[in-house]
């Protein structure tokens, strides 16, 4: 079965940024779909401890792949100190290895805070690692993939680079006909109003995601859109498959 995986920094990540496609995707396609989050959102409250916060969102982050038939998978890196390293290139390589995905989302190269840099930089990395017999060959991280599986670079948040320079996508998907699916997905994660409204000062959270889905959709006069770039660097796919398919 034809599969897509995100590979996002935090849960809820994907919810905010690529699961209307995801859920085109299995709906109309009848791809298997794989959520997967760097960590379990450890620093996302004011009131509960790291562990305690990040077995609510682990949770969260099931519940919310469970409505659309989705397996969630947590890395278990810490918010704030993902990195590059051969310990988190395993973790993902490994991943990849197990989903074996057609389709790779994860986070623009460039956005509003380190994490989702970070991991961005940690996926293409392991993608390109993953064909290659010899890579952690080692480390039991199981059988290489075939091939460099498509890469896509979901919107940054708001749209914008960390010097507040707008980030044009390559190109958008319709997603106006599971919106509501979208918002049920994110409602999922209940933690985060609180944490998002004491930080970020940003009430209504599925909402704010609703208004930046129907600015992308107004771009290619749709009601709601996401927003994608491919990576097309040499030895990565050059067809876009995701376009073709939704």
């Amino acid at each position: 079965m034809p599969t897509v995986l995100s590979i996002l920094a935090h849960p809820d990540d994907a919810e905010f940024l690529c699961a209307g496609t995801m859920i085109r995707l299995k709906r109309e396609r009848g791809w298997s779909v794989h959520i997967a989050s760097m960590t379990p959102g450890d620093c996302g409250s004011v009131e509960l401890g790291p562990d305690e916060i990040s077995r609510i969102r682990r949770a969260e982050g099931a519940r919310a792949a469970e409505l659309i038939g989705g397996s969630y998978h947590c890395l278990e890196e810490r918010d704030l100190m993902i990195f590059y390293s051969a310990v988190t290139l395993e973790k993902v390589t490994r991943l990849l290895r197990q989903v074996r995905p057609d389709i790779v989302m994860t986070h623009s190269l460039s956005d509003y805070m380190l994490d989702h840099e970070v991991t961005s930089t940690i996926v293409r990395a392991a993608l390109f690692g993953a064909p290659i017999p010899n890579f952690l060959q080692d480390r039991g991280v199981g059988e290489s993939v075939p091939h460099i599986p498509h890469l896509y670079y979901c919107d940054p948040i708001e749209g914008k680079d960390p010097l507040g320079r707008e980030v044009d996508p390559g190109f958008c998907i319709d997603i106006s006909a599971v919106i509501d699916v979208k918002t049920e997905m994110l409602s999922r994660h209940a933690s985060q109003r609180d944490w998002l409204l004491k930080h970020h000062g940003m009430d209504q959270y599925t909402l704010a995601m609703r208004n930046w889905s129907a600015l992308r959709g107004k771009s290619i006069g749709a009601l709601f859109a996401e927003g994608f770039r491919q990576h097309l660097g040499h030895s990565y796919p050059q067809d876009n498959l995701l376009a073709s398919l939704v």
